[in-house]
């Protein structure tokens, strides 16, 4: 079974007054035959520290690398257990993962 699409299709006319209304925008005007013909890749025009500088940002996005990262899992509790760590205030999961420690003598 196919997915069903997030948006809809546009319609001819919709389509038709979105490019008419960006050709018109006098902040962005469409490239021309000869500004299109004169572009280059980046990295043709770019120095190669801008890429280095890039591929360190990129190393370093993200959660900081953890010695033991914890395990997502999925688990049924009572209600009234989750209702007390939940009552415990915001850090009610820490909470429950040292309970959890303790009962199992870690």
């Amino acid at each position: 079974m196919k997915p069903k699409p997030r948006f809809r299709e546009l319609t001819d006319e919709e389509e038709e007054r979105i490019l008419k209304a960006a050709e018109e925008d006098p902040d962005n005007p469409p490239l021309t035959d000869e500004e299109l013909a004169r572009m280059r890749p980046a990295r043709e025009v770019m120095p190669p520290e801008f890429f280095e500088a890039i591929d360190e940002m990129r190393k370093t996005r993200g959660r900081p690398k953890v010695e033991a990262p914890k395990v997502a899992v999925t688990l049924r509790l009572d209600p009234d257990v989750l209702d007390r760590f939940k009552a415990s205030g915001k850090d009610w999961r820490s909470r429950m993962a040292e309970e959890l420690r303790k009962a199992a003598g870690l």
